[in-house]
């Protein structure tokens, strides 16, 4: 093969590969929703080809994600860890921060945290390293996690009096950054902070954290509720400690497109966050809920199921979104739509 040849060898093969993703993509036959089963499975199989093992580009600076809804069971862990895992697979460097006492995210993970673990506690509450509590997963080696012990759970009143109570989870993460790059080991693309339902001293530290705010909303009644207190604490946040915190992505969570509930949450929260909303949303999966109990996300659980295949979307509409230049956290926040079945 000539230099020429060789030069254009590169892009002459993702110019292919696109070609035969876009004709099997075409091969499959359409199917109206009058038969709803069959209507998914095409759809599943069209979004396999077409994310199948795509690597996402990478952000050009470490971008830090605080998951967070004071509202409990909207999968703000499910979000967290299958966001992470689905990244990770496509060729990103990924540290997920568990700063929730529950400890879900670590046991998704599949992570060590039984109490004694050095854990998040120690890194907030005993200025250890957070090199020194990091765990590589055993099942995506591109994916790292920082556990959380029931310890933690202690941590909001030993806050309290300590100093610089708010930034330490931000210092522990910038010297991490640093150790890394003093290492010579891979830049971290993302970090994911895993948040208590809540919006104490736990929280806030993962505001001043991050850059960026994920908020994961549910697709039912009242999921709405309680979203105005927390962009009024994120504006708090942003004003007096963190400036470069924003509003950077809406995810909708357990969505049935068979109710008339959740077309009109997803139609209110499109409607006054366009810019934040992604186009994928999550559907309820069995298979979703399943993957903990096995120490694993769903992405690797079932990598083919319409849940795995809605975050490696989700994934790749955030990576390629990248970290929107303004945000509007004061943003007016819906109101609940009324309930219907």
């Amino acid at each position: 093969m000539d230099q020429q040849d060789a030069s254009s060898a590169p892009g002459d093969g993702a110019a292919a590969d696109e070609a035969r993703r876009a004709a099997l993509i075409d091969s499959i036959p359409s199917v109206d929703e009058s038969t709803p089963l069959a209507a998914q499975l095409a759809a599943d199989a069209r979004r396999r080809i077409d994310l199948s093992g795509r690597r996402f580009e990478r952000p050009a600076t470490t971008r830090i994600l605080t998951v967070a809804n004071q509202k409990g069971g909207v999968g703000k862990t499910t979000t967290t860890v299958n966001l992470a895992a689905a990244l990770a697979q496509a060729g990103a460097t990924v540290l997920v921060i568990d700063n929730d006492p529950q400890g879900n995210a670590s046991t998704a993970l599949g992570i060590d945290h039984r109490a004694g673990t050095p854990s998040t506690y120690e890194v907030l509450v005993e200025d250890e390293e957070l090199a020194a509590v990091v765990q590589q997963s055993s099942r995506i080696p591109r994916l790292w996690g920082a556990p959380a012990t029931i310890d933690l759970s202690g941590a909001e009143i030993e806050l309290v009096s300590l100093v610089a109570r708010e930034n330490r989870l931000r210092n522990a993460i910038d010297a991490y950054l640093r150790h890394r790059e003093d290492q010579g080991l891979d830049r971290l693309d993302y970090v994911f902070i895993d948040c208590p339902p809540s919006l104490g001293l736990l929280t806030v530290n993962a505001f001043v954290a991050a850059r960026e705010v994920l908020i994961p909303i549910q697709c039912e009644y009242y999921a709405l509720e309680g979203l105005s207190q927390l962009l009024k604490n994120v504006q708090l946040i942003k004003n007096h400690l963190n400036p470069a915190l924003h509003v950077s992505t809406i995810l909708l969570t357990m969505y049935d497109a068979r109710t008339n509930l959740a077309q009109q949450v997803a139609a209110e929260v499109r409607e006054h966050f366009p810019a934040q909303t992604l186009r994928t949303t999550v559907p309820r999966s069995v298979r979703i809920s399943e993957a903990p109990s096995h120490g694993q996300t769903v992405m690797t659980y079932d990598p083919g199921s319409t849940g795995a295949l809605s975050y490696l979307a989700a994934a790749r509409e955030l990576a390629e979104r990248g970290a929107p230049a303004t945000s509007d956290p004061g943003a007016r926040a819906p109101q609940p739509v009324t309930k219907e079945n």
